[in-house]
């Protein structure tokens, strides 16, 4: 089962980033899909502000993960896997303990580490219409 999203205006999008979070659930890995520019970043950002993170969510391209410090709570883990070339770099950086760390790992790009993903991952689709709204798509 699915459930869709819409966010038709950026004041749409803290509604949105609630929705998206009751629709994960108590999924603690959550592949986000999209095309480059689709809104990856964007949606991190405004979950990570739902949560009450301390830190300003922002691209982690060039370090791989940043973490999101959370009041009371487990950091949130912000994995983007673009510039990896195998699943085996995403070993060799500890992902798996990430993952086994009970903390909500975001992750851009899931597609670059393959078979590596829990069984129970949630994932996002986010489709950017010809309007510039976007439908985010939780399963």
């Amino acid at each position: 089962m699915s459930t869709r999203i819409e966010c038709h205006t950026p004041a749409d999008l803290p509604q949105a980033a609630r929705r998206v979070l009751a629709a994960i659930g108590g999924r603690r890995a959550v592949a986000l899909v999209g095309a480059m520019g689709a809104g990856k970043t964007t949606l991190v950002s405004q979950i990570c502000r739902e949560l009450g993170a301390v830190d300003e969510a922002s691209s982690p391209t060039f370090s791989i993960v940043n973490e999101y410090e959370v009041p009371g709570s487990l950091p949130v883990y912000h994995f983007d896997f673009y510039r990896l070339e195998s699943p085996q770099e995403a070993l060799d950086m500890g992902v798996e303990d990430y993952f086994d760390s009970g903390a909500l790992c975001l992750m851009e790009w899931p597609d670059r580490i393959g078979d590596l993903l829990p069984d129970d991952c949630a994932t996002v689709e986010i489709e950017e219409l010809p309007d510039g709204s976007r439908v985010f798509t939780v399963s």
